[in-house]
């Protein structure tokens, strides 16, 4: 199977077992755990050349000199994941070359959907009424209130970093503005996958992306629709400066 397959059958697996795990009572540290232990065999039994990031895992150095990465959070959205009846959680997996996803996809297992860069989602309908920014449900960040201010948006709260990115492809919001702190497996799927929707995706500051670096802190992102980027860039300033 091709790149884009391998990583849609890795979240798929990934999130059929979890969803069975969760229906046994697991807990969310099982699932972390337990992903984990499926998707890294499973990726190294068909590409045993490419290096592995995972967020469950030890960092190995050598990936940093490695052509092809991928990138893995196991289980996103691991308290999402802990109370009954949520679906905002999310499996990522993404292959990295040139610090760029060129393959990717998340699994939403409650949701009964994985979105993959292959076939390509459809990026849903723009809608009336204000821009409607994703904020996590538990720590907004006050940026996210600053935006919603600039840009007359209303909040919509959500679980997972894969949630939240994949809620602009599907239609449940406009923006994902993320300044808090995050590492490269929150955001390595859903950004190659919102790249393969047309959505735009950067740094705060509008900045690329870059993924496989030695310190895998990325501490912020921004998805959006892509007919809103420079409006939200320029208001994503002035609520900095």
């Amino acid at each position: 199977m091709d790149d884009h397959a391998l990583a849609t059958e890795a979240a798929r697996r990934a999130g059929d077992f979890l969803v069975g795990l969760r229906a046994r009572g697991g807990s969310g540290a099982e699932g972390d755990r337990q992903a984990d232990d499926l998707i890294l065999p499973f990726l190294r039994e068909h590409r045993p050349d490419d290096a592995i990031l995972s967020e469950e895992s030890k960092d190995d150095p050598a990936r940093i000199d490695a052509e092809r990465v991928w990138i893995v959070d196991p289980l996103d959205g691991t308290r999402e994941y802990g109370e009954a009846g949520r679906t905002d959680w999310a499996v990522h997996v993404a292959l990295v070359v040139n610090q760029t996803p060129v393959a990717a996809a998340v699994a939403l297992p409650a949701q009964g959907l994985v979105l993959s860069t292959e076939p390509a989602p459809t990026l849903a309908p723009a809608t009336d009424g204000p821009i409607r920014i994703l904020v996590s449900r538990t720590r907004p960040p006050e940026l996210a209130t600053r935006l919603a201010e600039l840009l007359d948006a209303e909040l919509v709260p959500m679980g997972s970093a894969g949630a939240k990115a994949t809620a602009v492809l599907l239609g449940f919001g406009d923006v994902y503005a993320h300044g808090g702190g995050q590492y490269e497996w929150d955001s390595a799927a859903p950004v190659g996958v919102a790249n393969a929707a047309g959505c735009h995706t950067s740094r705060l500051d509008g900045s690329p992306l870059r993924y496989n670096q030695p310190d895998p802190y990325l501490p912020d992102l921004l998805v959006c629709r892509p007919e809103l980027a420079d409006r939200v860039l320029a208001a994503i300033t002035r609520a900095t400066v």
